[in-house]
């Protein structure tokens, strides 16, 4: 159900990419996927071999990289693209939470899920959110249907929000309103009001998944351990912005929601992201990437 693995599905269906689906748990302990991502426990991560890709802005280039066409940053636009999307990636996206998970979206959202789960949930998210400034339920929604409007004023001009094809914007705006309207319906009435929205939805939704098959989390393991991490350190590429040398001994965490820290060898720091090599017993030599907007690298103390 997390808005954010609905970004990266329609990403995947956008490029029509065969992939892989393993099945992460909604709330801690999740060992599978730490044995990969060694502390990063949000949800997406894109798995390629022993590389493991954190955040989905960083997600979304590396499927870009792979497959350009068509593409998710347009000539003309890629700037206002990435400025777009990271907007919807924060502030539509704790707007819109803010109001799908008011009472009557709770009760829907877990109407078949024992109480204690539900109560494991909501300690899971407030541990998660620890130290973070979110709207409260009613400026949520206040907050939701201007920025609504706003997207609908945008979709006067348009089929999608910068032009005649889907962008990095589309899809980052889409995923939050998408749990609206598919994973707690009864508040899905706010969107009734922006009819341009909802038809551009429908479009969103047209583009598919991709040709998805399952995957359990003990064979991803097996495909990490097996492929073995070989990074070849390339200093051309190297960016330091923290006087911290390659092959130092780092953590990165998350500036805000869900900041548990992963730590290891810094191998690679470019203009866009940070590169960490980590062993586990299972997975072998692993390879964690993190973008570096919106995440916070420093060195690791040593005795």
């Amino acid at each position: 159900m997390s808005p954010f693995s609905e970004k990266v599905r329609a990403v995947l269906g956008f490029k029509n990419f065969a992939w892989q689906s393993v099945l992460i748990p909604t709330v801690m302990p999740k060992p599978d996927l730490l044995a990969l991502t060694g502390g990063y426990r949000k949800t997406p991560v894109l798995q390629i071999g022993a590389d493991i890709y954190c955040d989905t802005a960083l997600i979304c280039d590396v499927l870009e990289q792979r497959q350009p066409s068509p593409t998710l940053y347009p000539e003309g636009s890629k700037g206002l693209a990435r400025i777009l999307a990271q907007w919807a990636d924060s502030a539509l996206f704790w707007a819109a939470m803010g109001y799908n998970l008011q009472k009557p979206g709770m009760a829907e959202l877990f109407a078949e899920t024992p109480l204690e789960s539900v109560k494991a949930f909501a300690a899971d998210r407030s541990a998660m959110a620890q130290g973070m400034n979110r709207p409260r339920p009613l400026d949520a929604t206040s907050a939701y249907k201007s920025y609504l409007r706003r997207l609908a004023d945008m979709l006067d001009w348009h089929d999608f929000l910068l032009g005649d094809a889907p962008c990095l914007a589309d899809f980052s705006a889409y995923h939050p309103l998408w749990f609206t309207r598919n994973q707690v319906p009864a508040m899905a009435g706010i969107l009734q009001v922006t009819p341009q929205v909802l038809q551009w939805m429908d479009r969103m939704a047209a583009l598919g998944h991709g040709q998805m098959s399952r995957l359990s989390a003990a064979d991803a393991i097996a495909v990490c351990a097996g492929a073995g991490a070989a990074w070849q350190k390339d200093t051309d590429y190297f960016q330091d912005d923290h006087g911290i040398a390659l092959g130092s001994r780092v953590s990165i965490s998350a500036e805000s929601f869900g900041a548990e820290p992963t730590a290891g060898e810094l191998v690679a720091a470019t203009r866009t992201r940070y590169t960490l090599r980590r062993f586990d017993p299972r997975a072998g030599v692993v390879q964690v990437h993190f973008p570096r907007v919106g995440y916070a690298l420093k060195q690791e103390l040593t005795s």
